[in-house]
């Protein structure tokens, strides 16, 4: 079973926003990685490294996506931090991985400096920074193909992902 798209990138790129809006262009079910963690942990994100740690949190991503991916035939959204776990990247192989690329200010105006994101909690637009700076090089070498998001519309974007995907 292989989705329509795999959609990846940082905080704030859109992967969210875009994967549930190009889901319905493309007549499928979007799936949220995040959200089914969620779900088999009884509560959010943030709660999860808080009261869990982080370790725990990616052990739980890890196995969110693994599932996703040998289950989930429509659009997948998956964490920020998801495509870090090397079990995960093998996963991603022969999937059509679509690189949401932001640029720092998208990005912040985007995830709000007052979010609830947890890696983001102290310094949060240093933070993002740096984890932006930390992740593109795994993104660009799982990425079939990068989309640039930054100051363009859903809709755009959704049109331009739809047109690369294969037939």
């Amino acid at each position: 079973m292989t989705a329509k798209a795999v959609l990846i990138g940082p905080p704030g790129s859109g992967k969210t926003t875009l994967g549930r809006l190009l889901a319905e262009r493309l007549g499928v079910e979007f799936r949220d990685t995040d959200a089914d963690v969620e779900a088999v942990a009884g509560k959010p994100v943030a709660d999860i490294f808080i009261e869990d740690g982080e370790a725990r949190f990616r052990e739980l991503e890890h196995e969110a996506v693994r599932r996703a991916l040998a289950e989930h035939e429509g659009v997948l959204s998956l964490g920020g931090g998801a495509v870090l776990h090397a079990e995960t990247q093998a996963l991603l192989d022969g999937h059509h991985v679509v690189y949401l690329q932001v640029g720092l200010a998208d990005a912040v105006q985007r995830v709000g400096l007052a979010s609830a994101r947890p890696l983001l909690v102290l310094n949060p637009r240093s933070r993002l920074k740096k984890l932006m700076e930390e992740r593109r090089p795994v993104y660009e070498r799982l990425a079939v193909r990068t989309v640039v998001t930054d100051k363009r519309e859903p809709g755009e974007l959704a049109d331009e992902i739809v047109e690369g995907l294969p037939a």
